[in-house]
């Protein structure tokens, strides 16, 4: 073999190839860490401008003190007896924490969001003073061996809470029946929460109780709204508009759905709030109206961003929608632009305008469905009618979504003083765009409902 030469190897890359390899390699190293800088500029730019409002709206919310927690209770005790109901019976959930401030997850840790099957129920009644008024007096029927604990979760009452406990082998509605905060009653009415398992409602059914579903005025109860609840509503609902409109200033092109939604959630924390839903849409993708997409899609010129976004603030919800260009894009557009400019602009102008007539029509002794047909009657007119294709509104407080609910059906609900609901009109366009606005508004005694969530958008610049 000596003298032989041997050639190269296939598989042995050149000089060269190694060469272009670390050029390669290099240049997406920059092009990952120009990317990563582009985000945080991106992120900070959004907190710093977020912050630079001085947060002034959250001076209307405080958590809610043992006051408001007795207030709530002594309400429900007037409903019942206008209802010519005993007592309001309801377990650990929404409803739950409105009247004692202890969630299902709080209660029941190791079952996550599924309740577990031993019941643990606060069973409110009403009795009246010496001087004629009406208040609740509260009790909890709770498994023997976890009394303990039930009073340890420092539920908003100004003494220790009276329970009535069970043995496991025992049965937990014959209990409840026999035990003596009846006072004689033969067949106490019960009013259930709307949230209690059916197999709850049946034991208390079958062991001596008359049963009844939520309605009349006890279901008013969490549907008016107290000061305080507004006072936070307020707070958490303009936050969030504020949080869209700082992040706005920031936007770029290229940016994707799902780097907003991270962006806008961290905003969002930097007031104290904690964001619990994110839909972010580009241009034809906002023709869901709840989205679906992977979220990968990035902005371009001339698209619209649609977000849905909510928050948390002491235990209250935001629900806000905005429609808009990035500040990037120029006002008015460039007359020479592709694309359907014009027919967006007009259908953006549609929806607020229908909103502003949701507005107008939501006062006291309205119908819920009023509400929604003078919305819908604005987007028909204008030949957008099949496009608008969900309910105007709904209620929202401890929950994003509550009753009453604003559709076009529903001539049950009769506004009250005190009632919060979102407006969120929307036209979506399948495989063009989407536009939706969504502001919260309380009802007032006199006049218009107030805008509770930092004022309408103006125009697609001025969200």
């Amino acid at each position: 073999m000596k003298g032989i030469a041997l050639s190269r190897p296939a598989y042995a890359p050149s000089a060269q190839k190694k060469s272009r390899r670390i050029t390669q390699l290099v240049f997406c190293l920059a092009l990952v860490t120009l990317l990563f800088a582009w985000k945080d500029q991106f992120q900070k730019c959004s907190a710093d401008t977020y912050l630079a409002t001085g947060l002034e709206f959250l001076k209307t919310a405080e958590r809610p003190p043992l006051e408001e927690y007795i207030l709530r209770r002594n309400n429900l005790a007037q409903a019942l007896v206008v209802d010519g109901v005993d007592a309001f019976v309801v377990e650990p959930g929404y409803t739950f924490s409105y009247y004692a401030n202890v969630t299902q997850p709080e209660w029941e840790v190791w079952e996550g969001l599924q309740p577990e099957e031993r019941p643990f129920l606060m069973v409110i009644q009403p009795v009246e003073l010496h001087n004629g008024s009406i208040v609740a007096d509260t009790s909890f029927l709770v498994p023997h061996f976890e009394e303990v604990r039930a009073r340890l979760l420092k539920m908003p009452f100004p003494e220790k809470i009276s329970t009535i406990i069970y043995e496991e082998h025992w049965n937990y509605y014959e209990t409840l029946r026999n035990s003596s905060v009846w006072d004689g009653i033969s067949s106490p009415k019960l009013m259930m929460d709307e949230e209690i398992r059916d197999f709850i409602v049946r034991g208390l059914s079958s062991s001596g109780f008359e049963v009844v579903g939520l309605g009349g005025e006890v279901k008013a109860v969490r549907q008016v709204k107290t000061d305080r609840e507004i006072g936070i509503l307020r707070a958490v609902n303009t936050g969030t508009v504020e949080a869209i409109r700082a992040m706005r200033q920031c936007l770029y092109y290229g940016v994707t759905e799902n780097e907003v939604v991270e962006v806008l959630d961290n905003t969002m924390r930097a007031a104290g709030m904690n964001p619990f839903f994110d839909i972010v849409e580009f241009g034809k993708q906002a023709a869901l109206p709840h989205g679906g997409h992977d979220g990968q899609a990035k902005l371009e010129p001339g698209d619209f961003i649609l977000i849905d976004v909510g928050s948390h603030l002491y235990g209250y919800s935001s629900d806000v929608c905005r429609t808009f260009y990035p500040s990037a894009f120029p006002n008015p557009p460039p007359v020479d632009f592709k694309g359907n400019l014009t027919e967006k602009l007009a259908v953006w102008q549609v929806v607020l305008d229908a909103q502003a007539a949701s507005v107008k029509a939501m006062v006291p002794n309205a119908t819920a469905a009023s509400v929604d047909i003078a919305a819908r009657n604005i987007i028909e007119a204008a030949g957008y009618g099949d496009a608008f294709t969900h309910r105007l509104g709904h209620s929202l407080g401890i929950k994003a979504h509550e009753s009453p609910y604003l559709n076009k059906g529903n001539f049950d609900a009769i506004l009250r003083p005190g009632m919060v609901f979102t407006s969120e009109p929307g036209v979506y366009v399948l495989n063009q765009f989407g536009v939706r606005h969504e502001d919260i508004l309380v009802v007032r005694e006199d006049g218009e409902a107030e805008n509770i969530s930092g004022g309408f958008a103006t125009s697609p610049w001025a969200p």
